[in-house]
């Protein structure tokens, strides 16, 4: 019996999780928002390590073998020579870096390139767009900038005392724009192009090594990125699919090869196990919700949810294509919403309500349909975001996306990630685990909804919504 830790350095706060190493389970927590208000595009990095002290304070880590860190993604730290911050960190969906996307577009020659080159064309978020938008706007910072480090790559560096060796994984690495999740490998001439110089990059370290020992004797594993360690805490596995429901959506699954796509529209992350996470955003999920609730004149989601539910499967045919902020699955930047099927007995608060959810969740099919499309294997999905938890989202659900549907209850699956890898870390450290066999947690407390007999009506809603898309967008999904 042994305890590891987990710490999840999220945009606005610092989670703590210590656990049981042979279950999981989770005996204490510490919290501590970053010192820092609202969600600025720069950071000082020190705020993280001091809300990192905070959330740590009253003994939390004591007796503690082993920590893992997980943090945000897309975050950059660029370093000078002697290990000091050129600027603060560049965090978040940085919209200042849009330009410099479509700069970084073409100045390899389009989408294609980049999706065969790295699994993933550039995105405002994406450290390597950050890269470009400095080396245009802040050029003697670029110049300055020698060492080049994520948000989980500095905080498991100073953790460990700043050694000369510096570390990250293929998960965090995978989202950097600079590394290819196919070939395993940096691309160098990448951060050139952007940065308009080479510099150092992490070694990507296995998801079972160890980054390093501190002083004290107190075990580091490798780190990632939010999005893997919170995949690792939730314990999915191959034929299993995460549908994260926020303002925008998320589909990803787990799949043991990386996956290319010439359109862009799949994402070809690693994962924290050795296998990999293609992803495929949409950009409107809850906000379609959001909307519909407004033109309704509703207080919030769950009246909209309780009307929706007076209606039926298919809401007497009114179809929503929620492309609200244009979309990007299928990529239609500047297109907008369309409500499609307007009848008289189909102008019914209770039924534009039904076919907001439905729009949502068909969207969402929709992306999960480009991973099967793919071959990926998708035969659970697990429902994650608040908005999970609505009667009408799981009414609908399981029979729109032709799968077992698992509505995890609330807990903190990103730093139970990072402490599982943690336990790893250790078990390999002492011989007591595979290097190739992650440490087997219990899996995530969640209610199961299965499509059953709805599964026919579900289908047919969904051929509802993409005769709608079809005969609005022609061929928006061939390649």
């Amino acid at each position: 019996m042994g305890i590891v830790a987990g710490l999840d350095s999220s945009p606005d706060f610092t989670r703590i999780v210590v656990c049981d190493t042979d279950t999981g389970a989770v005996l204490r927590q510490g919290y501590a928002p970053h010192p820092v208000e609202g969600r600025p595009s720069d950071i000082d990095p020190q705020a993280w390590l001091l809300s990192l002290g905070e959330a740590a304070g009253g003994g939390l880590l004591e007796g503690v073998q082993a920590i893992g860190v997980s943090a945000q993604q897309n975050a950059v730290i660029p370093l000078d020579a002697q290990g000091n911050t050129v600027r603060p960190a560049m965090v978040g969906g940085d919209k200042r870096a849009q330009v410099a996307a479509a700069d970084l577009v073409d100045a390899l020659g389009g989408r294609e390139a980049w999706a065969q080159a790295v699994g993933s064309v550039p995105q405002a978020a994406q450290p390597i767009t950050k890269l470009r938008w400095l080396a245009k706007n802040e050029p003697e910072n670029a110049l300055r900038t020698a060492v080049l480090l994520q948000a989980h790559d500095w905080l498991v560096w100073q953790l460990l005392g700043r050694p000369v060796r510096r570390t990250t994984d293929r998960g965090g690495a995978s989202g950097t724009g600079y590394w290819s999740a196919a070939t395993g490998a940096y691309r160098p001439d990448l951060v050139e192009l952007a940065l308009g110089h080479q510099a150092v990059l992490p070694e990507v370290i296995g998801p079972s090594d160890a980054a390093g020992t501190t002083p004290e004797g107190l075990l580091i594993s490798a780190g990632t990125g939010e999005t893997m360690a919170a995949a690792f805490g939730l314990g999915i596995g191959l034929g299993d699919a995460v549908v994260s429901l926020g303002a925008s959506g998320s589909v990803m699954a787990v799949h043991p090869e990386a996956l290319t796509d010439q359109s862009g529209m799949i994402t070809s992350l690693a994962d924290a196990t050795g296998m990999h996470l293609p992803v495929v955003t949409t950009l409107n999920a809850v906000r379609a919700l959001r909307g519909a609730a407004e033109l309704l004149g509703l207080p919030d989601l769950e009246s909209l949810s309780e009307l929706a539910m007076k209606s039926t499967p298919g809401a007497h045919g009114l179809v929503l294509l929620p492309y609200l902020e244009g979309e990007r699955t299928p990529n239609l930047p500047h297109t907008a919403g369309t409500l499609a099927g307007l009848r008289r007995e189909s102008m019914k608060p209770e039924h534009l309500a039904r076919a907001a959810f439905e729009g949502m969740l068909c969207g969402l099919a929709d992306a999960l349909d480009v991973l099967r499309g793919r071959g990926v294997d998708v035969r659970r999905i697990f429902l994650l975001g608040p908005a999970a938890e609505l009667p009408a989202v799981q009414a609908s659900a399981p029979s729109l996306f032709g799968a077992q549907v698992v509505v995890p209850q609330p807990a903190d699956y990103t730093a139970i990630g990072a402490a599982r890898q943690a336990a790893w870390a250790l078990g390999v450290s002492q011989g007591t685990l595979d290097p190739r066999t992650p440490p087997a947690w219990q899996g995530a407390a969640a209610q199961v909804l299965e499509p059953g007999e709805e599964l026919a009506v579900g289908q047919a809603v969904r051929q509802q919504y993409t005769a709608v898309r079809e005969q609005t967008h022609p061929g928006a999904f061939r390649s």
